[in-house]
């Protein structure tokens, strides 16, 4: 199987070269992935960060097979559903009394392509289409659509493997507080200067 698949499928991230290692895994429980040969190892990047809660959870499970069994996936531009209604419910709940509007998407990436076109339609809709980059910090990883990598890193985020095509954007000093110590406003002068005069 897994010589089909370097024959065949396009890893993210994977070199051009189909010797290139491949792990197989065979099955997921908890944080463990279990190998082809029945060895174990911890997922430390937790699938991207999507598996938050650990894999083949019974209850999240039994949730989905439920769902599936309702509706598995509708179009949601001009359609609702109420597990999606019952979501936003809680996730407003929870949040500043302030963020009173959900916006649901498939991915991390997604999310920060559609966060970024709301910025450029909002100034739009005031008229002012000057507004045409972001602001972002340095050293920071939003994912690998367009939009996303254009407020990556602008040195490890794959800008150079894409010059001239990714969106052009203003990028400020990651901020600098060591770990215990107390939060200064100096942390983010880079920041602030940047944003007054943007």
């Amino acid at each position: 199987m897994v010589e089909y698949d370097r024959e065949h499928i396009l890893h993210p991230y994977a070199p051009s070269n189909p010797s290139s290692h491949m792990t197989f895994v065979k099955s997921a429980k908890g944080v463990y992935l279990e190998l082809e040969d029945g060895k174990k190892i911890i997922d430390g990047m937790s699938s991207w960060w999507s598996v938050i809660h650990g894999y083949n959870v019974e209850s999240l499970n039994s949730a989905a097979i439920d769902q599936i069994g309702k509706v598995s996936h509708v179009m949601f531009g001009g359609i609702t559903h109420e597990p999606a209604i019952r979501l936003a419910e809680k996730l407003i709940e929870i949040t500043d009394r302030h963020l009173d509007r959900v916006f649901f998407s498939d991915s991390g990436s997604v999310a920060v392509e559609v966060a970024l076109k709301m910025a450029f339609q909002y100034w739009n809709s005031q008229g002012n289409n000057q507004k045409s980059k972001i602001l972002a910090f340095s050293k920071g990883y939003h994912g690998d659509t367009f939009g996303a990598m254009s407020v990556c890193d602008p040195i490890t985020g794959m800008h150079s493997a894409f010059e001239g095509i990714l969106h052009k954007n203003i990028f400020a000093d990651s901020p600098r507080c060591p770990y215990g110590a107390k939060w200064d406003e100096k942390y983010i002068s880079d920041f602030k200067s940047k944003l007054e005069q943007n």
